[in-house]
């Protein structure tokens, strides 16, 4: 297999957009199927799969186009560099899902909230469910929703990138040594 030449740009940005681009399709079938405040737990691990699959992806395109070799760096900047594009595009989705398509989804969230908790605790008192909502209710607020959802992305990238990383280094030192 020849040399590609794709810089790591190139990749952050080709893995990111697919990512971000998977994420929103994701939603919209879940909003499509009103599942989307509640979804199944398979759902959810089935996104987790497939987003680790794309960022391990990407990082070995990366080591793929730089003859074999990966340093641990390599693999942070790349899985971060997914990570913070795919979570920009879910941030720019969610703005508009917010506001256009659906402009009570932050209330909803909160009663889905306030469902579970009464769910699972159904002796709660009224000041005891208010206090249990107060995070959820600060959560669901478009700046804090920007915030984590960049933050989480940021954070499932790392893990992601740093696992993958190990596991995939190679570098000259190591060919030379042998």
């Amino acid at each position: 297999m020849e040399n590609e030449n794709i810089s790591s740009k190139q990749i952050m940005i080709n893995y990111g957009l697919l990512l971000g681009f998977i994420g929103i399709l994701y939603n919209l079938v879940l909003y499509a199927t009103g599942t989307l405040y509640n979804p199944h737990w398979s759902l959810g691990t089935l996104i987790l799969v497939v987003s680790v699959v794309i960022l391990i992806l990407g990082i070995k395109k990366f080591k793929m186009s730089n003859d074999g070799f990966l340093r641990l760096r390599d693999a942070l900047k790349i899985g971060l560099g997914v990570a913070l594009i795919s979570g920009i595009i879910g941030v720019i989705y969610t703005m508009i899902f917010a506001n256009i398509i659906e402009p009570n989804h932050y209330e909803y969230v909160v009663e889905v909230g306030e469902s579970q908790i009464l769910e699972q605790y159904p002796n709660f008192s009224d000041e005891q469910l208010e206090a249990a909502l107060t995070i959820p209710k600060m959560m669901a607020t478009p700046g804090m929703a920007t915030a984590m959802g960049i933050a989480s992305s940021l954070i499932f990238g790392f893990v992601v990138s740093l696992i993958g990383g190990l596991i995939m280094k190679k570098s000259n030192e190591e060919i030379t040594s042998i």
